[in-house]
């Protein structure tokens, strides 16, 4: 069986933990920064959006070492945030 397919409401709820998450790792917080080209002041300006949260999850699905650690922090099933980035903006259909 399949898993459910998420919302974009229920997967911005889980990027926005990502983003939490990661807001609470400096390095991850600079790396994520750095990748993107964004400053601290717009990401907290675009928290909200969902292209944004998207981008968050991408982050986090790049590096297996930091997601696993999120997931596991945040009682989340590992394909979670795989599942959530495809109901946001920018996600490649993957079949």
């Amino acid at each position: 069986m399949a898993p459910a397919t998420l919302g974009e409401t229920e997967a911005a709820a889980v990027a926005l933990q990502g983003l939490a998450y990661v807001a609470g790792e400096p390095a991850l917080l600079q790396r994520l920064l750095d990748s993107s080209g964004i400053s601290l002041e717009e990401l907290r300006h675009r928290a909200d959006e969902p292209a944004l949260l998207g981008g968050v999850l991408d982050f986090l699905l790049a590096d297996e070492s930091a997601l696993l650690v999120f997931c596991e922090s945040h009682g989340l099933a590992p394909d979670l945030p795989a599942r959530a980035r495809l109901a946001l903006p920018g996600a490649l259909a993957h079949e």
